[in-house]
C-alpha cells in the first residue's frame, strides 16, 4: 500500500485544463447556431457542458485527494452497477433511444450513458485482478479466460443498444490492460482471428454497419445518406488551411454538419483553427499520453500501474478512433473526443479518470 503522498502531476493538470477550456470554446462556436435555431439560446449546450465540467472537475478534486487502492475494495460493486445499469437501458420505459442506439437513462432534464461509466469501472476492475492474478496470466484457464470473460459480456450488452464505439473503446483498452500484463503473443493472435469473425457478423447482421463501411471506403457512393457526414467533415477540414478561417467563422456549422458540436467537433475546430490548431491539440494529447505512461511506470504497486495504463489507453484509443473517423481513415463509429465533444457523460467520465490517474501520480516516482 503507498505510504507517501507528494504534489499531483502538474504537467497533467495544465494539459487537462487546457484542453478543457478548449473544448468549452469549441462547443459554443460549434453549436451556437443550432441552438439558437433548436432552442432559442446560442448558449444552451456551451451552459450544460458548463455545468458538466464544474461537476466534473469537483469530483476529480475528490477522487485526486482519496488514496487511490480504496478504488479496489469498490471495483466490483462499481462493476455490479454499471451492468445493472446496462441491462436497465435496454428496458423500454427506462432507456431512451437516440439516432437508433438505446444508450441513455433520463434523469430529470438530462441523460446518463451507462456505457461510458463501465469503461472505468472495467478499469478499475481488470487493474485489481492483473494485480492479484499476474502470475497466471500467461495461461488462459486462470488467466486470459477470467480477465476478458467478463469484459466481453459488458460488450455484448453494449451492442445490444448498440454501441459499437463505445464497446470497441472498452475492448481495446481491456487488451491493452492484458496485454502490459504479460498475457502470450500466441493468445492474441487466436483471441484477434475469433475477433475478425465476430466483428465480420456483426457488420454482416446490420445494414447499416455495412453502409458504414462503405461510405468509409468512397464516400461519394452515398454523399447524401451514409457518406453524408464525412463528406461534410472533409468539407470543414479542407478549408480550414494553416491557420483556419478564424474561431467563429465555420460555415460547416450552419446545418451541413449534422450535430457538430457532438463527434465532429473536431472537423470544426480544424476548420476554423486551421492545421495549426489541430497540430496543437495533437500535441495536447501526445503529453497526456506521455505524462500518463510515466505515472504507470513510476507507480509503487502494480495496481497503481495496470490502473494508470488503463486509463491513459483510454482516452488515447478514444482519441484515434474520433480522429480517424473524422479525417475519413475509418468508418463513423459515434465516439466523442475527450474533453472537447459535447457530452454530460462522457465529459464527467474523463474528468473523474484523470483524477484517479492525478491521484497515482500523488505516489508514482516521475
Amino acid at each position: 500500500m503507498p505510504m507517501k503522498k507528494t504534489a499531483p502531476d502538474f504537467i497533467l493538470i495544465c494539459t487537462t485544463f487546457a484542453l478543457l477550456a478548449i473544448g468549452l470554446i469549441m462547443v459554443y462556436s460549434a453549436s451556437a447556431i443550432w441552438a439558437n435555431y433548436k432552442f432559442a439560446d446560442s448558449f444552451f449546450f456551451a451552459k450544460r457542458q458548463l455545468l458538466f465540467a464544474g461537476l466534473g472537475f469537483i469530483l476529480m478534486l475528490i477522487i485526486m485527494n482519496v488514496d487511490y487502492w480504496i478504488l479496489k475494495r469498490w471495483a466490483k460493486p462499481m462493476l455490479l452497477v454499471c451492468f445493472i445499469l446496462l441491462i436497465a437501458v435496454l428496458i423500454p420505459g427506462i432507456g431512451m433511444e437516440r439516432n437508433g442506439s438505446r444508450s441513455w437513462i433520463g434523469v430529470g432534464a438530462f441523460s446518463i450513458q451507462p456505457s461510458e461509466f463501465i469503461k472505468l469501472a472495467m478499469i478499475v476492475f481488470l487493474a485489481r485482478f492483473l494485480a492479484e492474478k499476474q502470475r497466471f496470466i500467461t495461461t488462459v484457464k486462470k488467466g486470459l479466460f477470467p480477465s476478458l470473460g467478463i469484459v466481453f459480456v459488458a460488450f455484448g450488452l453494449i451492442m445490444l443498444q448498440p454501441d459499437l464505439g463505445t464497446g470497441t473503446v472498452m475492448v481495446g483498452t481491456c487488451i491493452v490492460m492484458v496485454f502490459i500484463a504479460g498475457a502470450r503473443i500466441f493468445h492474441f493472435v487466436v483471441l484477434g482471428l475469433f475477433g475478425l469473425v465476430g466483428f465480420a457478423g456483426l457488420v454482416i447482421s446490420a445494414p447499416y454497419r455495412i453502409a458504414r463501411i462503405t461510405s468509409f471506403l468512397d464516400p461519394w457512393q452515398d454523399p447524401q445518406d451514409s457518406g453524408f457526414q464525412i463528406i461534410q467533415s472533409l468539407y470543414a477540414i479542407g478549408p480550414g488551411g494553416l491557420f483556419g478561417l478564424g474561431l467563429g467563422e465555420s460555415r460547416q456549422k450552419f446545418f451541413y454538419l449534422p450535430e457538430p458540436q457532438t463527434d465532429f467537433i473536431f472537423a470544426i475546430l480544424a476548420e476554423e483553427l486551421g492545421f495549426i490548431g489541430g497540430s496543437f491539440i495533437l500535441a495536447l494529447f501526445a503529453i497526456l499520453l506521455w505524462r500518463g505512461v510515466r505515472v504507470a511506470i513510476g507507480a509503487p504497486d502494480l495496481y497503481g500501474s495496470f490502473l494508470a495504463i488503463g486509463i491513459i489507453s483510454m482516452i488515447a484509443i478514444q482519441v484515434m478512433i474520433n480522429i480517424g473517423v473524422v479525417i475519413g481513415l475509418m468508418p463513423v463509429t459515434g465516439i466523442t473526443l475527450p474533453f472537447l465533444s459535447y457530452g454530460g457523460s462522457s465529459l464527467t467520465l474523463m474528468l473523474v479518470a484523470v483524477g484517479v490517474l492525478l491521484n497515482v501520480s500523488r505516489y508514482s516516482k516521475i
